[in-house]
């Protein structure tokens, strides 16, 4: 959307609603880049400033109340201010925030993981997903005493320059701007809807460590993966002796209570998780089988014959974010949380079938889990909402054709009815959206596509 559109009663419903954000903007574009903390964050004619948030809703700074599914970039799957979260954080913040020595709330922090996830003979924390995406590829490397990965397309794992090329641009296996050529060189980048490719791949060449993908397809399953290509990665690593890595940070306690893997029972040797696996706080960890997490173990390494491999991280497993996780993952361990957002999800993606028949949008949505994904059909294609299959379309199809543009002009329409959504676009349900919610929400989803289609977008 173009910050000259002045015509639109789209943005001038969103200016005339947030004059204190578009003044937070214009002081933020001074002293920080594009004046956004994360690139996700981007939304023309300027992104909304938060004030407060509470269960499934958040306020700006001027007031407006919106419904949430952005839900902390997915790190929230109870939502804001979880009365348990909270009050094991007051806790904490009273006993210590950093003690710089080990604590009981780790080791509490890590039998969780253990009893939830299917690959977590061991974990490691670290202070983000990034970084455990990091160390996860450093464990198979050493493993295997091999260089390669084999990753897909569009599959997200952290912004490190060993996985930036080929997941957010240069999806041709071009080299992004300040990677150096020989690290992207390292990586063999397969579309992942082939499962084929990968096993012509391996039988071709001996020198591959891991295959790593996102178990829900690209950008939390904005390109779903075919049926039964997990389960194929499995079988094709096994048998080639390669190290096959799960990205949960999204999937992980909320596709189900073990993550992607528990819900397809398909279990990888290492898995990466990140947001719900803090809390909602900064943390992840790596979980996996032992004999290769055991090369962080200077013992087992020597017993193994093997070098040691090193990992410091001056906030890995902190007190502070290890209450917070302790707390709500020994919620989704003894309650239906992932069944109550999935339920709600369900319903979201129903409405705004429903609705896209109505008022007859091609549009597609789709989703799985707690997630909702419209597809706005910027080529404008012969669609059916009632029948839309995403996986017909494939990365080029989907992620590939996706119109920023036409994505924004949604989320700010949107936004002027009181919801906020993530920007692919679409969003995360957590467990403490209900009926109300998602009755505001498909009002104002009718609204928007209405707002859209006067305007000459659709």
């Amino acid at each position: 959307m173009s910050q000259t559109r002045t015509n639109s009663r789209i943005e001038a419903e969103y200016r005339g609603r947030t004059r204190r954000s578009a003044e937070l903007y214009a002081r933020a574009r001074k002293v920080i880049p594009a004046g956004l903390t994360h690139d996700s964050r981007t939304l023309l004619p300027y992104p909304i400033y938060a004030a407060r948030a509470s269960g499934p809703r958040k306020w700006d700074v001027d007031g407006n109340e919106y419904v949430d599914y952005f839900g902390g970039h997915g790190a929230l799957l109870l939502g804001h201010g979880h009365a348990a979260v909270v009050e094991a954080i007051e806790r904490q913040v009273n006993l210590g925030t950093h003690w710089g020595a080990s604590h009981e709330l780790e080791v509490r922090w890590a039998e969780l993981v253990n009893r939830l996830i299917p690959c977590a003979e061991r974990v490691r924390f670290t202070a983000s997903g990034t970084e455990a995406s990091h160390l996860a590829l450093r464990l198979a490397r050493a493993f295997t005493a091999k260089p390669k990965v084999i990753r897909f397309v569009g599959h997200f794992h952290g912004w490190h320059d060993g996985v930036a090329a080929g997941a957010m641009s240069h999806f041709e296996g071009g080299v992004p701007a300040g990677i150096p050529a020989d690290l992207v060189e390292q990586t063999v980048l397969l579309p992942a809807d082939d499962a084929g490719r990968v096993a012509a791949t391996l039988e071709a060449r001996d020198d591959v460590a891991a295959v790593i993908l996102e178990p829900s397809g690209a950008s939390w399953g904005q390109v779903p993966l075919p049926d039964g290509f997990i389960a194929e990665m499995r079988e094709l690593t096994r048998k080639h002796g390669v190290v096959l890595i799960f990205d949960e940070v999204i999937t992980g306690f909320r596709w189900s209570r073990g993550g992607a893997q528990g819900r397809y029972g398909v279990t990888p040797d290492m898995c990466v998780l990140a947001k719900i696996v803090a809390g909602g706080l900064p943390g992840g960890a790596v979980a996996g089988r032992a004999e290769i997490m055991d090369q962080l173990d200077a013992a087992a390494a020597k017993s193994a014959k093997r070098e040691k491999i090193g990992h410091q991280g001056t906030f890995n497993a902190n007190p502070l974010c290890a209450a917070a996780a302790v707390a709500t993952l020994a919620i989704v361990e003894t309650e239906d949380v992932c069944a109550r957002a999935e339920q709600t999800a369900a319903e979201i993606r129903d409405g705004i079938r429903r609705i896209l028949v109505d008022e007859q949008i091609p549009w597609g949505v789709y989703g799985e889990a707690s997630s909702f994904l419209i597809f706005q059909n910027p080529s404008r294609l012969p669609i059916d909402p009632a029948t839309f299959d995403a996986r017909k379309l494939g990365f080029k199809g989907l992620k590939g054709a996706r119109n920023p543009d036409l994505a924004y002009r949604l989320r700010v329409a949107l936004l002027a009815n009181g919801v906020d959504i993530m920007g692919a676009p679409g969003g995360l349900v957590s467990a403490m959206h209900g009926p109300r919610e998602v009755a505001h929400t498909l009002d104002a989803f009718r609204t928007a596509v209405r707002w859209l289609k006067a305007e000459g977008d659709v």
